[in-house]
């Protein structure tokens, strides 16, 4: 039951060339870049990740897609990466864009054994009617379009068919946990990791803290230990290392002044 991992390093020694990942975050928020920084000193290339975004600045998935390690990305957030744009339309990477509740519940509904599920959202759209660039051949044509998905009405209203995700393996970072996996999250870093590590066969999280079983209350755990399989634990220089995406300061207020 003690599922502590060393190092990171050890933590995902048996990810392949060609894994496909399931990677929590989002934004730069509970993104775990440990992890990640592992699997780039191991030379892990040909990469299918399934996440939020695929990092932002020089941190996160955006050192692996820098490299060149990432094939193809299940997400449904390019923002500000450049780098990501423009390995897209250059035909280096093929992209799914998909609308982010569908990925969230994708990966859940994969993890607990849902092969798929129907909503509301892209009907109408080219997510359900096909033909969304998934790779373009670098002179602005596209190489391979995404296919028609089935669409079903109930009760006069129209669904589409989207299918549950798993992966290979899946990395997460949490606030908390104990060894047996019981992970804890702090605030928004709840949205992507809880699914992106239900969807991995084998999960490893890495944690800003790690205490003993049975300190966690039981009512806490936002996600239990059956879903995880590796737990590797931050050294306090790791856990503190956060970066921030865009830093908005207000001026300071002049004597006698009131601000709002």
């Amino acid at each position: 039951m003690d599922k502590v991992v060393a190092t990171a390093l050890e933590a995902v020694a048996d990810v392949p060339d060609g894994a496909s990942l399931a990677v929590g975050g989002f934004g730069l928020s509970g993104v775990p870049n440990v992890l990640i920084q592992a699997l780039f000193e191991r030379g892990v290339g040909g990469l299918s990740v399934v996440s939020n975004n695929c990092g932002a600045m020089d941190s996160g998935l955006a050192v692996l897609l820098a490299a060149g390690r990432i094939a193809r990305v299940t997400g449904s957030y390019i923002g500000a990466n450049k780098e990501f744009a423009r390995q897209y339309l250059a035909g280096e990477l093929e992209v799914e864009l998909i609308p982010q509740g569908t990925l969230a519940e994708r990966m859940r509904a994969g993890g607990a054994g849902i092969p798929a599920f129907y909503t509301p959202a892209g009907v109408g759209t080219q997510v359900a009617d096909g033909g969304l660039p998934w790779r373009y051949d670098g002179n602005g044509g596209v190489a391979l379009a995404s296919p028609p998905k089935e669409v079903r009405a109930f009760d006069g209203v129209e669904y589409v068919l989207e299918r549950g995700i798993r992966t290979d393996y899946a990395l997460v970072r949490a606030a908390r946990g104990d060894r047996h996996g019981n992970l804890v999250f702090n605030r928004s870093a709840r949205n992507f990791n809880p699914p992106a590590a239900m969807a991995g066969r084998v999960t490893v999280a890495e944690v800003e803290e790690l205490v003993e079983p049975g300190t966690i209350d039981p009512d806490a755990v936002h996600l239990p230990g059956i879903f995880v399989q590796r737990v590797v634990a931050l050294t306090p220089e790791q856990a503190l290392d956060k970066k921030v995406e865009r830093r908005t300061v207000s001026a300071p207020s002049t004597p006698g002044t009131v601000n709002g």
